[in-house]
């Protein structure tokens, strides 16, 4: 919950706000653009919310910080529904983040061979019932060391398969199957994993249907540039490295760019391959 004797003052006047114990992982902006913003190193309500969508932005903002740091002076009743949030027809935003992954974002893919969670959030009991109900999991797909949170648990209660590139296996010791090498592997019909070392050394995106990108923390939409980016603040392994993983992807076609930290854009197939052919470039 909440610190209501700790809100930031930098967050504009009235009934909602967000506490100082705010870490700056940016998800609350991600789900909330343009009413939460980042200021002196935090998120902040640049302005209270206005209508309906905005106040379920907010309330989204409150379930998916993961420091708890997100709330209002008046205790509004909690709107149903919040997450999983559907981003594409059966693609969903899983909500929850954890502090363990510095508030990385995980996604839910509902598919008929076998439902699919893309890194993981917190093991929250209401989540865990809306996946019930949505089907199970089949394979949870690790993108990287940073961002496993408790798949272990989600692994364990719907006993899926778990994947992780081999040189970040140690995050994951469970891991039933191991990505080995840095050549693309079809995981299923139309699931891709293609190796991009660079943010880390075992780092993953996974490509579905030829649209949906997964990238983890290896590329992202920047709401602040209206671009693509890479984040070379928080390059664990290798700049070059992750340069030459990201041309390697200028060759694949894909609509949606779906992150771990960073917000998620659909574009045109072809404005995505520009957009990424610039981004190599300023690298």
């Amino acid at each position: 919950m909440a610190k209501l004797a700790d809100r930031n003052p930098a967050s504009a006047p009235g009934d909602w706000y967000i506490d100082r114990r705010c870490i700056d992982c940016g998800a609350s902006r991600d789900v909330a653009p343009g009413v939460i913003v980042r200021r002196h190193g935090k998120s902040v309500f640049a302005r209270q919310p206005v209508g309906q969508d905005e106040e379920i932005a907010a309330w989204r903002a409150v379930l998916i910080c993961p420091t708890a740091s997100v709330g209002s002076q008046a205790h509004h009743q909690q709107p149903p529904g919040l997450f999983p949030q559907e981003l594409a027809p059966g693609i969903y935003r899983c909500g929850y983040n954890a502090a363990s992954s510095y508030g990385a974002h995980s996604y839910l893919v509902r598919r008929s061979d076998g439902n699919l969670l893309i890194d993981a959030p917190r093991y929250i009991n209401k989540l865990v019932h809306k996946i019930e109900e949505l089907g199970g999991l089949s394979d949870i797909l690790l993108s990287h060391r940073d961002d496993v949170a408790d798949a272990d648990r989600y692994a364990a209660h719907f006993k899926a398969r778990v994947w992780i590139q081999e040189d970040d296996r140690s995050a994951a010791p469970y891991a039933t199957h191991l990505l080995r090498g840095f050549e693309a592997a079809a995981i299923r019909d139309r699931l891709l994993a293609i190796p991009v070392p660079g943010h880390t050394r075992g780092s993953v995106v996974y490509l579905l249907d030829d649209a949906f990108l997964f990238t983890g923390d290896s590329l992202a939409w920047s709401e602040t540039r209206g671009d693509l980016v890479a984040f070379r603040e928080v390059n664990w392994y290798s700049w070059s490295e992750q340069r030459r993983s990201l041309a390697k992807l200028v060759d694949y076609r894909f609509e949606w760019v779906l992150p771990g930290h960073g917000g998620s854009v659909h574009l045109p197939a072809d404005e995505m391959r520009r957009r990424l052919q610039a981004l190599v470039e300023r690298m």
